[in-house]
């Protein structure tokens, strides 16, 4: 009883940490007006918070490894299987993405960015999914939450092959794409949206604990997003301009 006890209260601990940061990184890239450099609000703010939340996380991570060194996956691991989980990935999540947004044509459900297309607009946010996105929530979700959650969370499922740690930080992946706001309280989510971030993020996952390097799915996570934004700038130009 003590050990579950434990455990969760882990997990909590970790939890907050894993959604309060972020957040408190939107508070700091809030302080900052953007408005002579993205006056559309398409790159700048959510630019400055990923790499606000980065560095708080490459912080912590390094004053955990001044009392306890730990593996972070800050080496590039096996090679090998990075590279192939990479090509897999990118040929299935291409494929899909497609298929995706033929659909949304097809059902008069596509929906276009919320700014306009300028390039200046296209080239800002192409830059974040490609240069921030992946390297700050990959080095969160995955090297600091799967290697944290893996002190104490050793059980594993599936006959061995995937840990319990893997999908409880992928759960807490999808949790930080709901948003809260306390004055006044209110939750908003799109269901779709925390449900295809808990499956890209077991699947980062999987990649982190196997190729044993957070690089890969960082890779991955930037290439994922610039194939959906990427879709979606070409869907918008062809069809609805």
């Amino acid at each position: 009883m003590n050990k579950v006890l434990k455990n969760t209260l882990w997990v909590l601990f970790l939890t907050f940490i894993l959604l309060a940061v972020p957040k408190l990184s939107g508070m700091v890239a809030s302080f900052f007006d953007y408005q002579a450099i993205d006056p559309d609000g398409a790159y700048a703010w959510i630019s400055v918070h990923h790499i606000v939340q980065a560095l708080i996380f490459v912080i912590i991570i390094a004053i955990i490894n001044k009392f306890k060194p730990l593996e972070f996956g800050y080496g590039w691991g096996n090679k090998e299987v990075g590279k192939k989980y990479i090509l897999l990935f990118t040929l299935i999540f291409g494929v899909g993405s497609l298929a995706a947004h033929l659909l949304t044509i097809l059902t008069n459900s596509f929906q276009q960015f919320e700014y306009p297309l300028t390039a200046t607009n296209i080239m800002g946010q192409l830059s974040f999914q490609l240069f921030l996105s992946g390297p700050s929530e990959e080095l969160i979700f995955r090297a600091f939450a799967i290697t944290m959650l893996a002190l104490v969370i050793k059980g594993r499922v599936f006959s061995g092959k995937v840990s319990v740690a893997n999908i409880i930080a992928a759960c807490i992946f999808g949790l930080a794409h709901v948003g809260f706001s306390f004055a006044p309280f209110a939750v908003t989510y799109n269901p779709f949206q925390v449900i295809f971030s808990v499956i890209l993020g077991f699947f980062y996952g999987d990649c982190y604990e196997k190729s044993r390097s957070m690089y890969y799915p960082m890779i991955m996570h930037s290439i994922s997003n610039v194939v959906m934004v990427g879709f979606t700038i070409i869907v918008t130009f062809i069809i609805y301009r």
